[in-house]
């Protein structure tokens, strides 16, 4: 629950996006997620972001009063180059679990793609698009970071 040290992984321009995914035919794949600028679960900037931790760590998040516990496993990393020297790029599959009250589970299972760029030498956060393998999601609320 380090949140506010999170965001200082996250460069003052990060962009963190998951679409939303929709079931198609075989064939109609390249119209499963949705595009930049369309719905989306989070299309959120530092601001945002900023604003749902500072909201998360008040008494006024009933979503996470009492707080959930989280489990993140991270695999399949793949680390490729960017556009430049101090860019690059970070894939990777996950596992979210969370629980909450007595009963109260939910798992969220896909994969993310970070854009990385260095910043006064250490490496920043510049976009983050979580792609989850769901396409329909049984959950009261995503009140978690991916």
């Amino acid at each position: 629950r380090r949140f506010v040290e999170w965001l200082d992984l996250l460069t003052e321009d990060v962009h963190y996006w998951m679409p939303i995914r929709s079931t198609r035919s075989r064939g109609d794949e390249a119209g499963e997620l949705t595009r930049e600028n369309e719905h989306a679960y989070f299309d959120e900037d530092k601001k945002s972001l900023s604003m749902r931790v500072k909201k998360w760590q008040s008494a006024f998040s009933w979503s996470e009063n009492p707080p959930s516990r989280t489990r993140h496993l991270v695999s399949n990393i793949r680390l490729r180059p960017g556009a430049t020297e101090t860019s690059a790029v970070v894939d990777c599959g996950f596992v979210v679990y969370r629980s909450r009250l007595a009963a109260d589970e939910d798992l969220w299972v896909g994969g993310r793609e970070d854009s990385l760029r260095k910043i006064d030498g250490h490496w920043k956060i510049a976009r983050r698009k979580i792609v989850l393998d769901q396409s329909v999601l049984q959950s009261k609320n995503l009140s978690v970071f991916f």
